[in-house]
């Protein structure tokens, strides 16, 4: 390789959502409906666990933290997404790809530990009742979502470092409509076999962690059910979890379904799509799967609902 003269790549072009301009014009629409949905709904979900004192426990911590990364995720990709829709060229800088590599990395990473820690909480809540003041004190659960934090931070440094220092010397197409890491590596100059281990060890030890932590927490907590006597009181444990669960299932189940399953010549269009639903639908989806399926979350709305209403009233 010491022979080959290589051009330093100054920008990538993303292939984007291609298709006619009518199903441009949809796809324009459908995805700034859904962006407009996510923005306004982890905002009001933050909005409202700030204001209801009744909502200032550690698992509506957690889910205000979780819609947070949600609106960070969301905007990280999306603005760019529809300002690619109807450009000719759909280029992206060298600086702005890493830049958007990380935040994404970043935010996925604090999904699932976020998840994790609201599992745990799931379990202390119901297996250690009386002691789940003490266990989950305010200082434990911002030493979680500080940790949550510091290990994404040095998973996606590791990442974003490993990746851009690699030579990129053309051609400098991607395919697909943000910088993911997969498509980024095939365009490289020279063999990518340690970052390909190393992104398989990072990713693997984050999905272990995170998804072992959300399975004990819930093999634990599906045990303490089977152990209560009345239909009523397995019911109410289980309807505090449900939202959660909800959430966990959407998520992991779409990204093992991207990351796992076997590779199709159809693959690509096919994460495409996928990825769309994960990068911009799942982050709407959260604050309405825990304020439809919550019922603390809509008692808390309708009591500031009023209360707005009295005040005006008044």
């Amino acid at each position: 390789m010491e022979g080959k003269n290589w051009t330093a790549v100054a920008e990538f072009v993303l292939l984007g959502l291609a298709g006619h301009l009518h199903q441009k014009i949809a796809i324009f629409f459908l995805l700034l409906s859904v962006y407009l949905i996510t923005l306004g709904s982890n905002l009001g979900m933050i909005t409202l666990i700030w204001l209801d004192p009744r909502l200032h426990s550690p698992m509506y911590f957690f889910l205000s933290h979780l819609s947070f990364v949600d609106i960070c995720f969301s905007s990280s990709i999306t603005p760019r997404t529809l300002c690619h829709i109807f450009a000719e060229k759909k280029s992206i800088s060298f600086v702005g790809c890493a830049a958007q590599m990380w935040f994404v990395g970043l935010f996925v990473a604090m999904e699932c530990f976020l998840l994790a820690a609201m599992a745990y909480d799931r379990y202390t809540a119901v297996c250690k009742p009386l002691q789940y003041t003490l266990i989950m004190s305010p200082w434990v659960c911002v030493q979680l979502v500080m940790g949550s934090y510091a290990i994404a931070l040095i998973n996606i440094i590791t990442h974003t470092a490993l990746t851009f220092s690699l030579p990129f010397c053309g051609p400098n197409t991607i395919n697909h409509f943000f910088c993911d890491i997969s498509p980024l590596l095939s365009l490289t100059c020279v063999d990518t076999w340690i970052n390909n281990l190393v992104l398989f060890v990072l990713s693997g030890a984050i999905g272990v962690l995170s998804g072992g932590i959300i399975v004990v927490s819930y093999v634990c907590i599906t045990v303490a059910v089977l152990q209560i006597h009345t239909a009523h009181g397995r019911w109410k444990v289980f309807s505090t979890c449900s939202s959660h669960l909800a959430a966990v299932s959407i998520l992991y189940g779409t990204l093992f379904f991207i990351y796992v399953r076997p590779s199709s010549g159809s693959s690509l269009s096919i994460n495409k799509v996928i990825s769309v639903f994960y990068t911009m639908v799942i982050p709407g989806l959260n604050p309405l799967i825990y304020s439809l399926r919550n019922k603390e979350v809509k008692e808390a709305f309708k009591r500031n609902v009023e209360r707005k209403h009295f005040l005006i009233g008044g």
